[in-house]
């Protein structure tokens, strides 16, 4: 896994500003913009990280551009939220944990992400409230339904308790699978998966040349199909996977 120390460096410095004008930005600019203003700047702003960060996003398919709708993806960085930005500003659901990573965690509270605590007794339910009300104002909230990360080579059974908000609000819901790749080959070094800590990461990712994550926007699952939420979960779950073999795009 070849890395390149110069490359890094100049990335790394490059970002370094990038997230600290991001942050200035959320406390000097956000609290004078509109919603759709503040939406405006997160998706300009992901798009910015990731050609600072070296990685080419690749949309295959046709995603759900207007109006509300579930993206549910499989789980493999921390630049995942990022990368579904940049095509589309999304409320995304995610674990507490999250919110702890130096950094990043503050980065994607930014970019306005829903924390669950499944600690807490209520906490699917106080998040599929937050996530209904994302869809009435016709947003995209996206979910990672896995829980936790992979090294994009499969994907875990989906949680389907929170796939409950988009039944009851019934909207679509459009599977997404997360490809990453490294001059076309996929690159499990880029995951930030298991034990790594996050400066091991950003040293695999922010050091390789020919980064690029591919998008894959399969069919959405109306809310005509009448699917319970295990269902929709075990849906979305199958054809994620098949894409993330290669048998479907």
């Amino acid at each position: 896994m070849p890395v390149a120390p110069f490359l890094f460096l100049f990335r790394f410095v490059c970002v370094s500003a990038w997230i600290l004008l991001g942050l200035l930005t959320e406390l000097l600019v956000f609290p004078v913009l509109g919603r759709v203003r503040r939406r405006r700047v997160v998706g300009a702003w992901s798009r910015v990280l990731l050609r600072l960060c070296g990685v080419r996003v690749r949309p295959v398919g046709a995603p759900v551009a207007r109006g509300a709708v579930l993206w549910v993806a499989n789980h493999v960085s921390w630049v995942d939220i990022f990368v579904l930005n940049s095509v589309r500003t999304t409320s995304f659901v995610a674990k507490s944990d999250i919110r702890r990573w130096p950094v990043i965690g503050l980065l994607v509270a930014w970019a306005g992400t829903l924390f669950i605590d499944r600690r807490h007794r209520h906490a699917v339910r106080d998040a599929g409230r937050q996530m209904r009300a994302c869809f009435e104002r016709g947003d995209a909230v996206g979910l990672f339904p896995e829980g936790t990360t992979t090294d994009g080579s499969h994907v875990l059974p989906f949680h389907a308790g929170l796939f409950d908000a988009a039944v009851q609000a019934r909207v679509p819901t459009q599977p997404v699978a997360l490809r990453f790749l490294k001059h076309g080959r996929h690159a499990p070094e880029l995951a930030f998966v298991g034990e790594q800590t996050l400066v091991a990461n950003l040293w695999f990712l922010l050091g390789a040349r020919g980064v690029c994550v591919e998008c894959c926007f399969l069919a959405p699952i109306p809310a005509s199909a009448g699917l319970s939420r295990g269902e929709l979960a075990q849906r979305a779950q199958a054809a994620i996977s098949a894409a993330v073999r290669g048998e479907s795009a």
